[in-house]
């Protein structure tokens, strides 16, 4: 193990290796799960705590919320500190908020461990920058892409784990198993981790505040972040509420059919590497306007037959692909931009990408309450199609 250990180490010295990805993606997937755990559990922990679906809804939105403010405020320290570090005190903070989900006595409480679910989750996107730091600028979109190949498996997976685990064991067993496997992974990924450190000297504060300079001063990441906005929103307004579109007639299916949708998406993943290998050869732009409308079409499928299983499945592959390659080509768009502030422009990016999926989990439950699975596909269909518009006016500069 330790040779294993002092080879990545060496390797990661010298640039990325195959192994060190492998090592990042596998990680994703599983840091990265903490947050899709209670998506196929919604209905089933709403009966618990007598909780109406708008106000799972929120529940799904305080978890995104949780991980957008994670993202602002650790992420950036990737430019100035210790990365190995940042991520094993995020993985420890996780570990204590699943136990704290697992043992949930009431809504508010379930509700703050959502919130802090999502917080400490975020080592994924200290990964991606760190593997994109790494990579020779011609296969930087391939390093990115392979790394979120084990991020989108990782969701796909949870989904499908917590929905057999909660029809068989409930729901809290699902957090008590994944506070253990995150505090295995920590102890593994202080093991194999090389040391690297941000080359910035920033006072906290300053680092902050640039966040905003970035924004204001980079056209290409503001149009990246709302393309991720769009499509992170209409991946959680469908994936929200699946858990209850299932339950009602005339598909009268529970949590474990939930999860095995996951399965489904597996598309997602298969797109993920793809769109990086594009975003090194073709126009990136030209790449996230194609994952819009393939986003678009995706609830056009699920409006017209998402009362069908065949119909759900065609949809979440359209959708998962469309998702995943938009946001693949959309963060090799802005690793591009300044090498030195790439955790800072991740941050600026995923804190869009989440907001975006927090307001679509929100929109989503209230159109749900409101006008049901038609509602549902109206929000999902809106969000891409603003970010399409957006895309259809002359590129920024």
């Amino acid at each position: 193990m330790s040779r294993r250990v002092g080879l990545l180490r060496h390797e990661a010295d010298a640039g990325i290796s195959r192994g060190l990805l492998v090592v990042m993606a596998a990680a994703s997937g599983i840091a990265v799960a903490n947050l899709y755990y209670i998506q196929p559990l919604l209905a089933d922990i709403g009966r618990a705590f007598g909780a109406s679906p708008p106000a799972m809804g929120v529940i799904a939105m305080l978890s995104q919320i949780g991980f957008a403010s994670g993202v602002l405020f650790f992420v950036p320290l990737g430019d100035i500190s210790d990365r190995r570090r940042l991520i094993l005190i995020m993985l420890v903070g996780a570990t204590f908020s699943l136990t704290g989900l697992a043992t949930a006595t009431s809504y508010a409480w379930l509700g703050a461990a959502s919130f802090f679910v999502g917080l400490f989750s975020v080592t994924p996107q200290m990964f991606v920058p760190f593997a994109a730091h790494l990579a020779a600028p011609e296969r930087r979109g391939r390093a990115v892409g392979t790394v979120m190949s084990g991020l989108v498996l990782g969701i796909l997976a949870s989904r499908t784990a917590s929905g057999y685990i909660g029809n068989a064991l409930g729901w809290r067993a699902m957090f008590w198993i994944a506070s253990a496997l995150t505090f295995a992974l920590a102890i593994v990924m202080a093991l194999s981790l090389p040391r690297s450190t941000g080359s910035l000297r920033l006072p906290y504060r300053t680092l902050l505040g640039s966040l905003w300079q970035l924004t204001r001063d980079e056209p290409v990441l503001r149009e990246s972040a709302l393309a991720a906005a769009m499509l992170f929103g209409a991946f959680s307004t469908f994936w929200s509420m699946l858990a209850f579109r299932l339950e009602t007639p005339p598909l009268h299916y529970g949590s474990e059919v939930a999860g095995l949708f996951g399965l489904v998406g597996v598309a997602g993943a298969a797109a993920a590497p793809i769109a990086g290998r594009l975003a090194d050869r073709l126009n990136p732009r030209v790449n996230v306007r194609v994952a819009l409308i393939a986003t678009v079409l995706a609830f056009v499928i699920l409006a017209v037959a998402g009362h069908t299983i065949a119909g759900l499945v065609v949809g979440i592959i359209v959708l998962d692909a469309g998702v995943q390659a938009g946001h693949v080509t959309n963060q090799s768009r802005i690793f591009n931009l300044l090498p030195e502030a790439r955790n800072r422009l991740n941050t600026v990016y995923m804190v869009s990408f989440f907001l975006g999926g927090a307001a679509g989990s929100v929109l989503a439950a209230n159109a749900w309450q409101r006008w049901g699975w038609p509602g549902v596909c109206a929000v999902g269909l809106a969000m891409p199609t603003l970010a399409a518009i957006r895309l259809s006016l002359p590129e920024a500069s």
